[in-house]
């Protein structure tokens, strides 16, 4: 046989079905895995679903020298000891100038330590997130590549391919930056992603706890919502999971109308401030490390194939399209004035689950972001007080530079 563009290491189910899309959009793919039996198993599917031109491995040797060279080669096996152990496999049979790319959950100093010890070797490293669960891997992902650019480079073609296509704004990959940076920002993805989760259980909660909502009910309102504002994946499967579920008999609702439109707005004010937080986090780790990560393009590669697809995210590609220096989005003009129109029926909501004995904490800490956020000043210096009595841990000054501690023991004990 002729020897293929790429391989993949790793077939559990994410790995399966990478490889397959890969070879669907037409690039030869080798396959290995330390269990064999998943080799025939993936083997045997890539015949199924139209003979696609992947080639299964017994052995690692075998593996690598069926690979074109500059030898490219995907793993998506579980982040840790194991990533460490595959590529101890591969390295022993790669040759200077080829790539290893991790295309797991990986902590990102992992990446770098790896990246550095590979350079060494003469190999080139990627840390590579992959969003979108079995189905985006196969059909489509959001890819957040990060590392060496000219690995990137190596492969760039197969990726923009592969991954998920948005019609008005391209492939959902990009270059991401050095180091870690991939695996950096796939881990900030998956903190938004569960905190989107998150939220929108609390909007369940509330809506059957207090408004009595039946199952039925809830999937008509879920599904209205995904069709404005919070048009996206989560809230699409959120209605479609109400949907099959048994409706135990008919509900009686406080304020319906009202009520469910507060809870619309919570909703949406809440995710604002969960995506602010998100993006200032990699803005904060992009300072620190030098990395120079653009925040609206990656709002544009998360609009397709990731779990936290929503049209959203083209909003905040603009916000920082208009100001990519932006501090925070809760100060661009139009995410600004969108909480402002939706903070009273925020504070409702917050304030009606209190009052009812059910928990939102996720609603209730974006709102209390906001609330801090939007203050000239907040309650520290008495922290810092506090700090300096017991500890003499000093304070600094909103009114001069430099650092101050005061007795204050002696001073208050000697007005005694």
């Amino acid at each position: 046989m002729a020897l293929t563009r790429i391989g993949l290491a790793g077939l559990a189910v994410m790995g399966q079905n990478l490889a397959l899309n890969i070879a669907e959009k037409g690039f030869p793919i080798s396959v290995y895995n330390r269990t064999t039996s998943k080799v025939d198993e993936t083997v045997q599917r890539a015949k199924l679903e139209g003979n696609l031109p992947l080639y299964g491995f017994h052995d690692p040797a075998s593996f690598v020298n069926s690979i074109q060279k500059p030898r490219v080669v995907i793993m998506l096996v579980k982040a840790g000891a194991p990533v460490d152990q595959t590529i101890a496999t591969l390295a022993a049979h790669l040759e200077q100038g080829d790539c290893i790319v991790d295309g797991g959950n990986e902590w990102y100093e992992n990446t770098e330590r790896r990246e550095k010890a590979m350079e060494e070797r003469g190999l080139l490293y990627l840390g590579m997130g992959v969003s979108g669960g079995e189905e985006g891997a196969r059909h489509g992902p959001s890819m957040m590549p990060g590392g060496s650019l000219e690995a990137y480079q190596y492969i760039e073609d197969i990726l923009l391919k592969v991954s998920a296509q948005v019609p008005d704004s391209g492939p959902c990959v990009t270059y991401i930056g050095k180091g870690g940076s991939g695996n950096f920002v796939k881990m900030v993805h998956n903190g938004i992603e569960y905190g989107d989760m998150q939220l929108i259980a609390e909007a369940y909660d509330v809506l059957k706890s207090v408004g009595k909502l039946t199952n039925g009910e809830l999937q008509q309102v879920f599904a209205e919502w995904n069709k404005g504002e919070l048009l996206s994946f989560l809230v699409e499967i959120t209605a479609d999971i109400f949907s099959i579920k048994d409706d135990q008999g008919e509900g009686y609702l406080v304020d319906k109308a009202q009520l469910i439109e507060d809870v619309r707005k919570a909703l949406y004010a809440s995710k604002i401030c969960s995506y602010a937080q998100g993006m200032n986090i990699i803005k904060a780790k992009s300072t620190e490390k030098g990395w120079g990560l653009n925040l609206g393009e990656l709002a544009r590669i998360w609009k397709g194939g990731c779990i936290i697809r929503a049209s959203f995210l083209d909003r905040i590609k603009k916000a920082y399209d208009r100001n990519g220096e932006l501090a925070n989005l809760l100060i661009d003009p139009e995410f600004a004035q969108e909480i402002m129109d939706r903070q009273a029926a925020w504070r409702r909501v917050v304030c009606l689950a209190i009052n009812n004995g059910v928990s939102t904490p996720g609603m209730s800490a974006s709102l209390a972001y906001f609330d801090s956020y939007r203050r000239d000043r907040l309650p520290a210096n008495l922290v810092q007080a506090q700090r300096d009595y017991f500890g003499a841990h000093t304070y600094e000054r909103v009114d001069m530079p430099g650092s101050f501690h005061t007795e204050w023991y002696k001073i208050a004990n000697s007005k005694i």
